[in-house]
């Protein structure tokens, strides 16, 4: 399957969809406007010809100081059948630094909920009309995206949490040592007063 073939059916099923081929040189590869995502989305999924099923993975891209600033990608896949060989896909939908946003498409792959998260919390793109759209790796009051390339690189952040989230030099000395003093107390127990063979050890 070719990125031109897919757009075949694609211009056919949503002919008011911008959508083009790509270079790349491990799959092929397709830009659409975010305007028509979901109805590209559901075509790719459910047409016969085509049967991309499985989302695989949703990544973005920041292109600073290039715009359109991000680029959302979508690995797509074919499973295959009796009719037809497994194939990838990879989709790409561009949103301005001014608007960065694009549809969410847990509509049409509900695995994508997690994984649009993952895009918000770190490169902050709002996915419109996610159910659930907050951070999944930082904190919950993290200023910032960590993966934009304006992020800065040195951050000193107080710890919001309850309890400390690392080990003092002397909590962790004190923690390896009764590791230790643990382990010798089990090979002690299973000691006998036998040498080799079992048999009673005489002085």
């Amino acid at each position: 399957m070719t990125a031109p073939s897919v757009l075949d059916v694609l211009r056919r099923a949503v002919p008011a969809a911008a959508a083009e081929a790509v270079a790349s040189i491990d799959m092929p590869t397709i830009t659409v406007d975010r305007d028509h995502l979901l109805d590209v989305a559901r075509v790719l999924r459910d047409d016969p010809s085509l049967q991309f099923a499985l989302l695989a993975d949703v990544l973005a891209v920041d292109l600073l100081p290039a715009e359109p600033r991000y680029e959302v990608v979508y690995h797509l896949v074919c499973l295959g059948g009796p009719s037809m060989p497994p194939a990838r896909l990879r989709v790409k939908v561009r949103a301005p630094a001014s608007d960065p946003r694009v549809p969410s498409v847990v509509p049409v792959f509900p695995v994508a909920g997690w994984l649009e998260r993952e895009v918000f919390d770190l490169m902050g793109l709002t996915f419109d009309g996610h159910p659930d759209l907050r951070r999944v790796l930082m904190p919950d009051d993290w200023e910032g995206h960590p993966l934009r390339k304006d992020y800065p690189v040195q951050v000193r952040k107080d710890v919001a949490s309850w309890s400390p989230l690392q080990l003092s030099p002397e909590e962790f000395a004190a923690t390896v040592q009764a590791a230790q003093a643990q382990a010798k107390a089990r090979a002690g127990g299973g000691r006998s007063g036998t040498g080799e063979g079992g048999t009673e050890r005489r002085d």
